[in-house]
């Protein structure tokens, strides 16, 4: 169970992902009615020709500057637009801060949606189709990874640009691992493999665990268990569309996680965003940190010896998750819709992609990226960084469904009763399944 942490706080994340109270602003999304125009009536363009275009980015610290550095740039390659980046939060409240823009009228020209929220965000008639962009540009479409193609189409349409990617993988601590006489693992290794290990390099006299997990209930407790799910043959919603497609699935990876809780092995996280659980990785008391190529600067700054190995399967199979995030573009106007789609498509060229990836933490959204020397170079010199973009061959992401924050919420408090004790494996998972049934079951 968890324990407070005695290291000093690092930096927060880069990035976090959906909170628990983001359903309630996909309610309000949903029943908003939208205005027909945003607030740059006529056509956007000013009296000497220059457009303006609002950017709310979602970012903070590391990859604000790193946007920052790639705007100035923009403006100097294309001086009749300008974008201005001044409005907007961070991307935890996207979500309630884009319902209300577009309930009143006054919504941005592009923002930075979680790709897991899309699909709600994208039912404003105000949500401009980029397929028309990415299909004429630089980089040829079937040239970025599937996670990140996915995770913008629905119903195959392009309903929004690809601004991030990262990927799961278990980034462990080589001194702990050398202390308890464990070897390090290696790709193709099951979740067998990972319990028993968890369990060899815990030592709860010290103060030490094997591994660890957000306990709060929200998107960052979740996503950990989809890949489970999957290589076990389920899926997040079922062929029939009217129930969840891992009730039976759910429960065998729950029971990972009821062995991890067993053996007292895993540090339960209570706060949203797994800091706690980051700290005591950096600290030197934990042995292997689920995570993604976001966290490792931070694990860098700490002095931690590590190497990154891909998830553990129950197949053998490589399997994991992407998580992609998204530039949403809205229609505030013709030269508007223009001036944002040509800075869109030029910050997804993989020139602009590699240093927005190197600076701020995140994987190529191409092949072409990945080639470039920079990426090159990034990745000879970041420990992991190559296993990161090596699993993205296989990832996998959360399906583009207006009910997806409902099952979420449902499958994380299933989650909580387990790590906490007080719910077996198949009784969390009824309580899911009725839960996020019944979701499914609302007329959209």
């Amino acid at each position: 169970m968890a324990v407070p942490p005695s290291v000093n706080a690092p930096s927060p994340p880069r990035r976090r992902v959906l909170r628990r109270g983001g359903a309630l602003a996909l309610t309000a999304l949903a029943g908003a009615a939208f205005p027909g125009c945003g607030t740059g009536r006529g056509d956007g363009a000013g009296a000497d020709g220059r457009v303006t275009i609002e950017l709310w980015h979602g970012q903070a610290d590391t990859a604000r500057a790193a946007l920052r550095r790639l705007v100035a740039d923009f403006h100097r390659s294309h001086p009749h637009i300008r974008v201005d980046m001044g409005g907007g939060v961070l991307a935890d409240s996207m979500l309630q801060k884009i319902t209300a823009a577009l309930a009143s009228g006054a919504y941005p020209d592009i923002a930075y949606v979680f790709g897991s929220d899309l699909a709600n965000v994208a039912r404003s008639p105000q949500v401009v189709d980029l397929g028309g962009t990415v299909g004429s540009a630089g980089t040829p479409w079937k040239n970025y990874w599937a996670p990140a193609r996915t995770a913008v189409t629905l119903n195959g349409r392009v309903r929004a640009a690809p601004a991030l990617l990262d990927a799961l993988a278990v980034v462990c601590n080589k001194k702990l691992f050398a202390q308890a006489g464990v070897p390090l693992p290696r790709a193709g290794w099951r979740w067998r493999d990972f319990v028993s290990a968890a369990r060899r390099l815990t030592d709860r006299g010290g103060g030490r665990f094997g591994t660890g997990w957000p306990g709060a209930g929200d998107e960052d407790t979740v996503w950990r268990l989809w890949p489970m799910i999957w290589d076990l043959g389920g899926d997040v919603i079922g062929d029939d569309g009217r129930s969840i497609g891992f009730a039976r699935q759910g429960v065998r990876a729950l029971e990972v996680v009821e062995d991890l809780v067993r053996d007292r092995s895993v540090y339960v996280d209570p706060k949203p965003g797994g800091e706690q659980m980051y700290q005591v990785f950096q600290g030197g008391r934990m042995a292997m940190a689920v995570t993604g190529p976001w966290q490792l600067p931070d694990i860098r700054q700490a002095g931690i010896d590590y190497r990154v190995v891909p998830l553990p399967s129950f197949s053998g199979r490589p399997v994991t998750i992407s998580g992609p995030d998204t530039w949403t573009v809205f229609d505030n106007g013709a030269a508007r819709v223009r001036a944002a789609r040509t800075f869109v498509d030029w910050l997804m060229r993989p020139a602009q992609d590699v240093r927005w990836g190197a600076d701020a933490g995140s994987l190529p959204l191409s092949r072409h990226a990945r080639a470039l020397p920079r990426w090159q170079r990034e990745a000879r010199r970041t420990e992991g960084l190559a296993t990161f973009t090596e699993a993205l061959e296989g990832a996998r992401v959360r399906p583009t469904h207006p009910v997806y924050p409902q099952v979420s919420q449902a499958l994380g408090q299933a989650l909580v009763s387990v790590l906490l004790g007080r719910s077996s494996p198949a009784a969390a998972m009824r309580a899911c399944a009725d839960e996020a049934d019944a979701a499914l079951l609302i007329p959209r």
